[in-house]
């Protein structure tokens, strides 16, 4: 479907996730993937989609020159608890906090995606609920020491070992939670080629 809709497109993902990479091979259409490094430092009052809005616009500034038929899509996610954005971990203790943190409680998480060609740009995000029953020392470290998820937003995948054993229920979007909110990105991709 979108194969056809994007065919006069190049379409350039700027993310190295490995997840958001596999979703767009199985949205079915081609792609290239080029990631540009930007800092990643936003405004200490920007809360909750305003910080992945804003992230996910600044990695699309980082591609200065774009073509006529460019189509760069740049994402951010981040959890968000308590009134504050919870990042990747840059280490051991780092993640055993967050995950100690998010234990017995809800969190959310925030995705955006930045879509950027020569004549517009929109920004598209989602918010799904997520739910962690309490988790013990042994199950926080048995997970992190097995898959040392330090690439994630709260230092979890929801597709790993933790998803399967930590998540008591979720309200609104599984792949969200994965780094994509597929049915948005391809409602929006739909609508941004619809006079094509």
């Amino acid at each position: 479907m979108l194969r056809e809709r994007l065919k006069n497109y190049r379409v350039v993902l700027a993310s190295g996730s490995p997840r958001r990479q596999q979703f767009f091979k199985e949205l079915d259409f081609d792609y290239e993937v080029e990631v540009r490094p930007v800092k990643e430092v936003f405004d200490p009052n920007l809360k909750a989609s305003q910080i992945t809005d804003y992230l996910a616009q600044l990695k699309a500034s980082a591609f200065d020159h774009i073509s006529e038929n460019d189509l760069i899509i740049t994402s951010d996610t981040i959890v968000w608890k308590d009134g504050k954005a919870i990042e990747k971990a840059a280490n051991f203790s780092e993640a055993k906090k967050m995950l100690q943190d998010l234990s017995g409680d809800m969190h959310e998480v925030i995705t955006s995606v930045c879509f950027t060609s020569k004549e517009f740009q929109r920004t598209i995000h989602d918010t799904t609920k997520v739910w962690f029953k309490e988790l013990t020392d042994a199950e926080i470290d048995y997970y992190l020491h097995n898959y040392k998820p330090y690439d994630k937003a709260g230092s979890y995948g929801v597709q790993e070992w933790i998803g399967y054993i930590a998540i008591d229920r979720l309200e609104g979007s599984y792949f969200n939670v994965m780094g994509l909110p597929t049915r948005l990105v391809y409602k929006t991709l739909f609508e941004l080629t619809e006079s094509d």
